[in-house]
């Protein structure tokens, strides 16, 4: 395990987005998931208990719900994600502490997202985080292919140029943090809870958590 003193050494300090740079309270993924079932009622012509049922599946056996829907029926990934994330984004607050404290670390800053880039915008834009980060990495940026994919993560430690060694990483959902464990990063599990070996710390204030480091 790696210990506080460890993330001296760090380098990049790489962030999910979702349920990560912002609570799960906010419940955005509620408004989502609602889009997304109704998306996929009506454009393969199932009814709202299967559309749920198979959102729910694609999302546990692709990692990404959209990657199933591309795999097994060759859905518009920009279509999809125009869609399902046209959402209210009221719950979501500005957060000036949180957006100092990541300006303040020593090293680089960036995102690395499941989601699309417009709608990474609009969270940051809520979170008052766009001056922040030196770089977003997006579904886009990985053709497609989410976390946790391998893929993906090489794709992203490859167009940052970034030593995985001397990078920490931060996300909300735990198997999306095999793959950086196994790359050599610090790994820290945000807003959730985890027995899982690859998970080095776990945290649910995550301004406080990164203020040691300031």
């Amino acid at each position: 395990m790696k210990t506080i003193s460890q993330f001296e050494t760090i380098e990049t300090w790489i962030f999910d987005l979702d349920n990560t740079l912002y609570p799960p309270s906010a419940d955005l993924f509620k408004q989502i998931e609602v889009k997304m079932t109704a998306y996929i009622a009506k454009h393969m012509g199932v009814t709202q208990t299967q559309a749920n049922q198979m959102r729910d599946t694609y999302w546990r056996d692709h990692g990404l719900t959209l990657t199933g829907l591309m795999q097994e029926h060759d859905v518009d990934p920009l279509h999809f994600l125009s869609d399902v994330h046209d959402i209210s984004f009221e719950s979501l607050s500005k957060d000036a502490a949180l957006a100092h404290t990541i300006s303040s670390l020593s090293g680089r800053k960036i995102i690395f997202t499941n989601s699309d880039k417009a709608y990474a915008q609009k969270v940051m834009a809520a979170r008052g985080l766009m001056d922040v980060f030196d770089a977003v990495y997006t579904i886009e940026d990985t053709g497609f292919t989410p976390k946790p994919q391998q893929k993906a993560f090489d794709l992203v430690v490859s167009a940052d140029g970034l030593a995985p060694t001397r990078a920490a990483m931060f996300e909300d959902d735990p198997r999306n943090l095999k793959v950086p464990y196994d790359l050599g990063m610090a790994t820290v599990l945000v807003h959730s809870t985890s027995a899982d070996p690859h998970i080095h710390h776990t945290t649910d204030n995550l301004t406080q958590f990164l203020r040691q480091f300031v």
